[in-house]
């Protein structure tokens, strides 16, 4: 299966990749150069952990580039007055009286204690194509279900503090 990536995403993700490659793979091999010039490698903890670092650093680097490889590109353009991705969407839950405000991101994205729910999690294949005044059924299994009313949706995208999920 590919992973649904935007074209944000997949920016964000070369240019995590660049930083691993120049900036922090220098830093962990400079790291390494150090701790091997401390001596017997067999009970060097800072060489073990640096060692560990790269190790990370690569695999994040070849995680990222199969992603981009294999990635199926979506759009995050929707309707004016719909939710789309990449939009900040504050919803009513009548069961609990409650507001709640959060935005819907690609899978790889998604972080739900930080306000960014996955287009693919019950909520957000909901709430998704829907628009202002709508209520929507959110359907978390066979039994168990709620309801939610569309308040607003806000179509600037703030990606400054939005990264990919990282390890």
């Amino acid at each position: 299966m590919h992973d649904e990536l935007t074209q944000g995403d997949i920016d964000k993700m070369e240019k995590e990749i660049g930083y691993r490659s120049t900036v922090k793979r220098n830093e962990l091999l400079q790291a390494l150069k150090e701790a091997r010039a401390q001596g017997d490698l067999s009970e060097n903890f800072e060489y073990s952990m640096a060692k560990r670092e790269n190790n990370r650093n690569n695999s994040r680097i070849r995680y990222l580039k199969n992603m981009i490889k294999t990635a199926k590109i979506v759009s995050d353009h929707s309707a004016a007055d719909e939710v789309g991705l990449d939009n900040t969407v504050t919803v009513y839950y009548p069961d609990d009286d409650q507001e709640e405000t959060f935005r819907i991101v690609t899978t790889i994205r998604g972080d739900s204690l930080n306000g960014l729910i996955s287009k693919e999690s019950p909520l957000g294949r909901a709430v998704l194509g829907s628009k202002v005044g709508e209520t929507v059924h959110v359907t978390v299994n066979e039994q168990v279900g709620y309801d939610v009313k569309i308040l607003r949706i806000d179509k600037s995208s703030d990606d400054s503090q939005d990264e990919i999920a990282s390890y």
